[in-house]
């Protein structure tokens, strides 16, 4: 969006498959962009709600993986969403793996609602309530030339397979329940997950996750490559997720304005190691920049 001001002459704007709007980019701003791109006024680009922060539900102690990250200790309560910051290469995804059961690690503790779990892999992952929404979703989020209903059927089989039969209606319930609550937008459940847009192929990973209630869920660049409309509305399911008290999110992202404007508190990363937390009283990009750049 910054660059269509920087660079542009004329801005044109599609919605749906139509133009909905142009102008010489002098006699247009930001807001107005956007209103046209989404077909409403955003009142609120972060919707974060206050809410009643709870027990703590993550707890991660001197997490170590040799030459990859060490000493990474950190906690997630009930209600919290909280950010990982830090230049490409600094270790956020690479944590956000071991404790999903992708990588592994040397030592260290992982505890879940205060009980020490082992995670040897992604079943353990799951089955201890981590849920995590890769930050490539067409490579590991999704597999693209399959249903929308098979992508959220996927993972969840267990749930819906009865003496060797595929229990259809509650399959159909289930995932007519998360295009409504998601608002995910796709022709039928049968659409291929390939040919929907960023925003709600994301939703769809989302939804295949959400129906295993995770207490913790991981999201790993959550609105990479997706219009600002649908980054707003990520941003609503997000506030939604920990509205209820229960469930804590993992937001790791490289843009800080979003990270600013939707968590409790962040953590900063440089060179494979936790740099600085910082709680909302005290955020500003610049000293999220100078921790992660290793300047302070």
């Amino acid at each position: 969006m910054d660059e269509l001001f920087r660079i542009a002459d004329r801005i044109t704007v599609f919605r749906d498959g139509c133009v909905v709007g142009s102008g010489a980019a002098a006699n247009l701003n930001m807001d107005k962009v956007i209103t046209m791109m989404v077909g409403r006024e955003l009142s609120n680009d972060y919707p974060k709600d206050t809410v009643h922060i709870g027990g703590e539900l993550l707890s991660v102690q001197n997490l170590n993986s040799a030459g990859v990250f060490s000493n990474i200790s950190f906690n997630v309560h009930a209600g919290e969403i909280v950010g990982f910051a830090g230049l490409i290469g600094a270790g956020r995804t690479e944590v956000m793996r071991a404790i999903s059961g992708l990588d592994t690690v040397d030592s260290g503790e992982i505890k879940i609602k205060s009980k020490p779990v082992k995670i040897k892999n992604v079943t353990d992952s799951i089955s201890s309530g981590f849920a995590m929404c890769s930050e490539d979703r067409r490579r590991y989020g999704l597999v693209l030339i399959r249903s929308v209903k098979e992508n959220i059927t996927l993972p969840n089989l267990a749930r819906y397979i009865h003496h060797g039969f595929l229990h259809k209606g509650r399959e159909a319930f289930e995932i007519a329940d998360m295009f409504s609550s998601l608002r995910i937008k796709a022709p039928s459940a049968e659409a291929a997950a390939g040919n929907l847009s960023g925003g709600n192929q994301q939703k769809v990973v989302l939804a295949k996750w959400l129906i295993k209630d995770p207490s913790v869920l991981i999201l790993d660049e959550p609105t990479r490559g997706i219009d600002v409309g649908a980054k707003y509305e990520i941003y609503k399911i997000m506030s939604e997720l920990v509205h209820g008290g229960t469930k804590g999110i993992v937001m790791v992202s490289s843009e800080l304005p979003e990270l600013l404007g939707m968590c409790d508190r962040i953590y900063v990363m440089h060179k494979g190691t936790i740099a600085a937390e910082i709680k909302r009283a005290d955020f500003s990009q610049e000293l999220i920049m100078q921790y992660a750049t290793g300047s302070k």
